[in-house]
């Protein structure tokens, strides 16, 4: 019998779950499983219990989340389904069958009036139902899972893989001669890449150790900035002529309302798991060399 550890990954197609994929070789001390709504409806109990059962996993990472942040103030069923519900389902199986949890959470369950980095354990307060459901599916984590779980926060997520604010700033700053992009959000953008082998650096830890240092955590790469600094730097990166105009949130008007400060305290996750945090804009290059030169 093979007693290779088991990582199921849910959300493969996503960001993160493809980021995920490019770690297998770098983490081969694993079995991967990597599942997508195709393969698992991780909101349907008896499937995800079937899963468990037939492979018996040591890890869960839960990649996948409703994220559609605007549609999920109209789509509220489905964003908690996916976002709630269905961690608490995984959560559930994963004490089951003690299986360690690592859970994706998001920057949104803050409110955004914040003037110092958010700290783990600080009191939450989203603003906008996506926030909310990401909330509801932390406590379900926790409730079901908790000596188990390792949740870990995260922001304003880009890659070369799917659609994000880079893929869209390159295209749109292709086809037209000015944009405009508010400059009244700050946070600290997460290439998918560099959140993916830090996610592998805790479950390594934890495999080795058998110890899980359980709770939250927050990870981002190092630095402040604005959208609207974002944009300028990927301009200045793919060498574009677009120009760029800094407006604030009042005059870019959406469904769901935006944390004006986004802004998270990642000092916990580097003490406790030795996770590395590149700083943005030399991941932005990373990732935007690999864009531009695919």
């Amino acid at each position: 019998m093979n007693n290779t550890p088991v990582i199921i990954v849910s959300g493969s197609k996503g960001q993160l779950g493809y980021e995920l994929q490019q770690q297998v070789a770098a983490n081969s001390q694993f079995e991967y499983v990597f599942t997508d709504r195709e393969e698992l409806d991780i909101t349907n109990a008896a499937q995800v219990r079937a899963e468990f059962e037939k492979h018996k996993p040591a890890f869960f990472i839960n990649c996948a989340a409703y994220t559609a942040v605007d549609k999920a103030e109209t789509d509220k069923d489905l964003a908690l389904a996916i976002n709630a519900t269905a961690v608490g389902i995984i959560a559930e199986c994963c004490k089951a069958y003690g299986t360690k949890l690592i859970h994706i959470s998001t920057d949104y369950v803050f409110n955004g009036n914040g003037t110092a980095p958010y700290e783990p354990d600080e009191t939450t307060d989203p603003v906008n139902y996506y926030g909310y459901s990401k909330l509801i599916g932390e406590e379900k984590a926790i409730a079901h899972n908790g000596p188990n779980t390792v949740i870990i926060r995260t922001s304003w997520v880009y890659s070369t893989h799917g659609h994000n604010f880079v893929k869209t700033m390159l295209r749109l700053m292709k086809e037209r001669e000015s944009i405009s992009v508010v400059n009244d959000q700050v946070g600290s953008p997460t290439y998918a890449r560099d959140l993916a082998i830090a996610i592998m650096k805790v479950v390594r830890q934890i495999q080795q150790t058998g110890k899980v240092e359980n709770g939250f955590y927050h990870f981002s790469n190092s630095g402040v900035i604005s959208w609207f600094d974002f944009a300028v730097a990927i301009k200045e990166i793919a060498d574009l002529n677009c120009a760029v105009n800094g407006i604030p949130t009042s005059g870019y008007p959406t469904p769901a309302k935006r944390p004006a400060y986004s802004v998270m305290n990642t000092e916990k996750i580097k003490e406790v798991y030795g996770v590395k945090l590149p700083e943005w804009r030399e991941s932005l290059k990373e990732c935007m060399a690999a864009l531009l030169n695919g």
